[in-house]
């Protein structure tokens, strides 16, 4: 369970889509990397990175479902992209499925990471999270 999101601390400037820090007690599950595959393992969205965050946003759902979960026990994503520039068309497709969930309460903590690629060429995005069950 999630105690508290601190979105906003003094000395810091305040966050744009995240929290500084999530405090939760009981148990963590980390969930591993996902992207833009569909069920039979082929890339969605071929550069679209709204259409890739979308559907490995998706798959992170399903994940957090079969954990018994939702976006509210989200503490912490990671994310790796091969490129900031379009770091807004990330936001807003995440928040697609954040928002409804979370309202007007703070995102979680999140690292953002650029990387050279990934594991596969056509992959634009990859998204970890840790989860408050």
């Amino acid at each position: 369970m999630i105690d508290e999101r601190f979105a906003e601390i003094a000395g810091v400037a305040t966050g744009n889509g995240y929290s500084h820090a999530v405090t939760t007690s009981g148990r963590l599950a980390f969930v591993s990397g996902q992207v833009a595959m569909d069920t039979e393992g082929k890339v969605v969205g071929l550069d679209d990175l709204a259409a890739q965050t979308r559907q490995a946003m998706s798959n992170l759902g399903n994940v957090l479902q079969a954990l018994g979960s939702d976006w509210t026990g989200v503490v912490k994503f990671t994310w790796f992209v091969t490129d900031v520039s379009d770091l807004q068309v990330l936001r807003d497709a995440r928040d697609e499925f954040l928002r409804p969930a979370l309202g007007d309460r703070p995102n979680p903590a999140s690292s953002l990471i650029q990387v050279a690629g990934l594991f596969r060429p056509e992959y634009l995005v990859e998204v970890e999270a840790v989860v408050a069950l």
